[in-house]
């Protein structure tokens, strides 16, 4: 079972940086595609980012292009969400998700089966 725990969230102006990590239980982290997935109030729980099991790739929802990065330290069993320009639009309940690579898609919620119990962000105007 991989339990995941986020942090790094808070209270930002709109233009500034924040910087989440998510750390992992398990050893086998190594072997996971991780992925973060935002929610905002009254919406659906939406793709952000993920990474593969290799960091070798990383895919992004088209909203946060250019301003977020997603990465992985395997040493410490973390990935972290690197968000620079934040808007207002980004305020959300940050999730991150953890599944086996090759085992179906990687951009929506039914395709992660372990979850973090998120970390609040809010961009401020």
């Amino acid at each position: 079972q991989v339990q995941l725990v986020e942090s790094g969230g808070g209270l930002v102006q709109a233009g500034g940086s924040l910087k989440l990590s998510c750390a992992a239980s398990e050893q086998t982290f190594t072997i996971y595609t991780m992925g973060w997935f935002r929610q905002a109030p009254g919406k659906e729980r939406e793709f952000v980012a993920h990474i593969t099991w290799n960091g070798a790739d990383t895919y992004y929802t088209e909203s946060v292009k250019g301003r977020f990065t997603i990465s992985r330290d395997f040493a410490k069993n973390t990935v972290y969400l690197q968000m620079n320009s934040l808007k207002p639009e980004d305020t959300a309940v940050y999730f991150c998700a953890a599944k086996r690579p090759y085992t179906g898609g990687a951009y929506q919620t039914k395709d992660y089966p372990y979850w973090g119990q998120g970390t609040q962000v809010t961009v401020s105007s």
